[in-house]
């Protein structure tokens, strides 16, 4: 996959919000608590708990600050892994995912996906992409700060979406010369209809939480300090119900 110009990670929301025709983009935490288990240290760029009654809820978090929290084949990959053990995993009942309380996610790191071939994206990247989506746990997508591109296409892909109050969701690809290919056109569309989906992605501007929440596309709106303590609280509450009708309700409402 080629890009006409090199743009460095920490440039790419000013090109998702004011667009940049001649790049090309292949698409595809609070206090903690006593009742806590750390599973991983904080230098890792994902991070792993258990928080709630028992550990019941897995936390998530995508810890890549540097270039606001977007990612590679390789990162996804592993971003997989984990989700996949997590829904292995039969203490937990529900899985949060979150990018902090600054950013999400800025979707795709084009500096390294730039050299990459399309076949490469399509077969690689995007399997490690749709990982969130075969989950059969619920997964709550715990936002603050820009999910934009392939961050909103993740955020997407959970089945519960809360928001900090300053938290932005767009798909501004075509600004830059591309298509969003993780999903986001069809389950933005889904979630939010058609007009207000043509809207967000052909013009390519963000919307914040409370819109967002007014769409539809998110469930509540939260303090951004507050938005992950709410998420585990979501997930204690899907906790006392039996996995497996969770598990068939879930799998009922995304056919």
């Amino acid at each position: 996959m080629m890009i006409a110009k090199l743009v460095k990670p920490q440039t790419f929301l000013s090109l998702a919000m004011f667009g940049q025709h001649n790049a090309c983009l292949c698409r595809f935490s609070p206090s903690f608590t006593a009742r806590q288990m750390s599973l991983a240290s904080s230098n890792e760029d994902i991070i792993v708990d258990k928080r709630g009654e028992g550990g019941c809820v897995g936390v998530v978090t995508m810890n890549r600050p540097d270039v606001m929290n977007s990612f590679t084949n390789s990162y996804m990959g592993r971003l997989g892994k984990t989700m996949r053990n997590m829904d292995a995993d039969s203490s937990v009942a529900a899985i949060v995912i979150t990018g902090g309380e600054k950013v999400f996610s800025a979707g795709g790191d084009i500096t390294v996906m730039q050299d990459m071939k399309f076949k490469d994206c399509y077969w690689s990247f995007m399997k490690n992409f749709d990982t969130v989506v075969n989950v059969r746990k619920p997964v709550i997508a715990a936002v603050n700060g820009f999910a934009v591109g392939g961050g909103c296409e993740l955020a997407l892909m959970c089945d519960i979406i809360l928001a900090g109050e300053k938290a932005k969701f767009g798909i501004p690809d075509s600004k830059i010369g591309t298509v969003a290919g993780g999903g986001g056109t069809q389950r933005l569309s889904q979630v939010i209809g058609k007009s207000r989906a043509m809207q967000m992605c052909l013009h390519g501007n963000t919307v914040t939480a409370q819109q967002a929440e007014a769409w539809g596309l998110v469930s509540s709106v939260y303090p951004p300090d507050q938005v992950l303590n709410e998420a585990v609280k979501l997930g204690e509450k899907i906790a006392q119900h039996s996995k497996l009708i969770v598990a068939i309700c879930k799998e009922s409402i995304n056919k």
